[in-house]
């Protein structure tokens, strides 16, 4: 299926001020970006760089006063994630080399706090997929998606205290026990159709059975395209503007996804 996917933000910049942003999908084996546009106003020069984890960030140097980014974007991408119970949990001996950073605690998944309560959370489920789906449903059991809920980032272990999350916060929690388990998990950020309300979405991917799964703890099901935009072990790392130096005001952010028929 193909998604065109939108975002705008807008900010008012008291002066000059530097920032990074993360805004471009890139294509892999799940997505395949067709069309895409990229709008600063007023129009600054940018520079793209990649980081560590394969993500596409553009810096740049924002004028003072408002100053506005404006992205679209045409992916091809599944119409439901991947599911695969009963995929077998890979040895740490056997992962691949780009796996393993996904399986240390960070700095908002302490998996090194967390390995009684994982090992309890899965007791019984045979290794691999079926762990990562007992913690799905056990942070589905005891927190409730609750967009908007909070705007400071709480770590693994202070969401498992709560009630209440934002799909970032339910993202670390799913990751860090997931780890606790010495299984890979890595935070994404991205699209998700028929979102509501609508905006940009963060889960988590596992690596079991050779390859990474898709888990989300805010929906019921895999349904619905998605498309990724950044990876990362936790939200530090994916976060999709960073602005160094005196504050900035955030006026507004707009998100958009919608079916299209073919990309055009």
């Amino acid at each position: 299926m193909w998604i065109r996917a939108t975002c705008f933000l807008e900010f008012h910049n008291p002066v000059a001020t530097p920032f990074l942003f993360m805004l471009r999908p890139r294509s892999g084996w799940q997505q395949w970006v067709a069309r895409e546009e990229y709008v600063l106003i007023p129009a600054v020069s940018a520079v793209e760089f990649t980081d560590p984890f394969g993500n596409l960030c553009q810096r740049l140097m924002a004028p003072p006063g408002r100053f506005s980014v404006h992205t679209s974007v045409d992916i091809e991408c599944s119409d439901a994630s991947d599911e695969a119970p009963g995929a077998h949990f890979v040895e740490v001996q056997q992962l691949p080399d780009d796996t393993l950073p996904f399986l240390l605690p960070s700095r908002y998944c302490e998996s090194d706090r967390l390995s009684q309560t994982a090992a309890s959370i899965v007791s019984g489920r045979v290794s691999g997929y079926d762990q990562c789906t007992a913690i799905v449903n056990y942070i589905r059991q005891r927190i409730r998606y609750t967009p908007g809920a909070g705007q400071d980032i709480v770590s693994a272990c202070e969401v498992n205290g709560r009630t209440e999350a934002v799909c970032r916060d339910m993202a670390h929690l799913g990751i860090a026990c997931c780890r606790a388990l010495s299984i890979p998990a890595r935070m994404v950020v991205g699209y998700l159709e028929n979102l509501q309300p609508m905006d940009l979405h963060a889960w988590f991917e596992a690596y079991v059975g050779g390859r990474w799964y898709t888990f989300d703890p805010t929906q019921d099901n895999l349904q619905g395209g998605r498309a990724a935009i950044a990876y990362g072990r936790d939200a530090a790392d994916v976060a999709i503007y960073t602005q160094f130096g005196d504050p900035v005001e955030l006026l507004g952010i707009n998100v958009t996804v919608d079916r299209l028929e073919t990309p055009r």
